[in-house]
């Protein structure tokens, strides 16, 4: 039997779909049953990762009590978590048979949770949002032609480099491509007696997975093609071996440089040239070392081969099938994913707003790294896509892993990666 990253058994996930379409047993709040809008007054109940923090917390607080003026006789208890607790709560309260009204959810999530009847489409159109959104951000939402989530914010990763450190190698401009990145890298990183004491660039400090993707996706390579996976592709392939050159020919990068609970990421630190990275290390840089930014020493660039490609995540506002209310659910999720609340949202974790209103906002234009990925996100690439997905990206780390260590070449892992997702997809959801 395979384990979950909810924890809990194959039999309960594959009891989700019933679970969902139990009607009157399963609804939310004990009120009225699911479809009847209970008149004016509602009590909903909303789980989110992005405001977890305490101010975070206190921002959410504030803004609900906008919600409710607009909204009276509504009420919204809010149980906040974090995202590597979401999927098991959120399958959890299903399964219980009390789903949350709305949950918050992050990019590649809506197909799992909607194939299982788990979510309520929320009456919109792609041309009605793209009015609102830039179209990449849209796509995570629908499902089998409906939409049924709507984004707040986004996050993405990309190139990141030092100015600095490059002007000083007499380095003019950042690499064009991945070719040129690692040529780049080589003459960048600095060793001393065998010990690395700068890295040209540091591939290790994000998530692996979310490294690679991007990676992947600017070889010209894609995670599925009619829901059959292709990540090992010879384009994938090369994908992955770039980053093994990186490790373990160029040696630009050792496993356990990038300290493991470090405050501060190697490029902030001054120990890594370039990195693949989040958007959020400017807010890390603005904490730890605000004269990189005073001083303009930070910026992010493209990670292109084949085609130009940023990695982009996110999260997303959803409605259960099964609210009591679903009128008034319904206008928590727009307020949630809508043109006041979305750049706020994103302000207090130093990400992307979704909202294309947003744009030309003073955080945006201030936040180099986060105004890189407005400008940028037509190239901009989303994971997921099947209903099994949630499943299938727990494999990741463990293949890409076995290539990094030389335990296997990136066509083995990759090759052991799609076998494993087709077992997960055609045993489904």
């Amino acid at each position: 039997m395979r384990s979950y990253p909810s924890s809990l058994s194959r039999r309960s996930l594959l009891g989700l779909g019933a679970a969902a379409v139990a009607s009157t047993a399963l609804t939310a709040c004990g009120g009225a049953a699911p479809g009847e809008s209970g008149g004016g007054s509602a009590s909903l109940r909303l789980l989110t990762p992005i405001f977890d923090r305490a101010d975070g917390q206190e921002l959410l607080a504030s803004l609900l009590e906008d919600f409710k003026k607009d909204n009276p006789g509504v009420s919204v208890q809010v149980d906040h978590t974090e995202y590597g607790k979401l999927n098991e709560k959120l399958t959890t309260s299903i399964v219980g048979g009390q789903p949350y009204d709305v949950m918050l959810m992050g990019v590649g999530w809506v197909p799992p949770f909607a194939e299982k009847g788990v979510l309520a489409d929320l009456g919109a159109t792609e041309a009605e949002l793209a009015r609102m959104y830039n179209p990449r951000v849209i796509q995570p939402g629908i499902y089998d032609g409906k939409v049924y989530a709507r984004p707040i914010l986004l996050d993405t990763r990309m190139g990141i480099y030092r100015k600095d450190i490059l002007a000083e190698a007499g380095i003019e401009a950042p690499p064009q491509d991945l070719t040129e990145l690692r040529e780049m890298a080589k003459e960048l990183t600095i060793r001393r007696n065998g010990e690395l004491i700068r890295a040209g660039v540091d591939i290790l400090s994000n998530d692996l997975r979310q490294t690679y993707l991007p990676v992947m996706w600017a070889h010209g390579a894609d995670l599925f093609d009619g829901g059959n996976p292709v990540f090992d592709s010879d384009e994938a392939v090369d994908a992955l071996q770039w980053m093994v050159d990186i490790i373990r020919t160029d040696k630009i990068e050792d496993y356990g440089f990038t300290q493991q609970g470090a405050v501060a990421a190697p490029l902030v630190q001054g120990r890594a040239a370039m990195m693949v990275g989040h958007n959020d290390m400017w807010r890390q840089i603005s904490e730890s070392a605000p004269e990189l930014i005073a001083e303009d020493k930070v910026a992010g660039f493209m990670l292109n081969q084949q085609r130009p490609a940023l990695f982009q995540g996110g999260t997303l506002a959803t409605m259960s099938a099964e609210t009591s209310h679903p009128e008034q659910a319904k206008k928590l999720v727009e307020f949630l994913s809508g043109e006041k609340v979305s750049p706020l949202a994103a302000e207090q974790r130093g990400n992307i707003p979704a909202v294309l209103s947003a744009a030309d906002s003073p955080y945006v234009q201030n936040n180099k790294l986060v105004s890189f990925a407005v400008d940028n996100l037509d190239h901009a690439f989303s994971e997921g896509g099947v209903p099994t997905w949630l499943e299938i990206r727990e494999e990741f780390k463990p293949a890409l892993e076995n290539a990094l260590l030389g335990d296997a070449t990136p066509a083995e892992a990759l090759n052991g990666l799609a076998r494993k997702a087709e077992t997960i997809i055609a045993e489904g959801p």
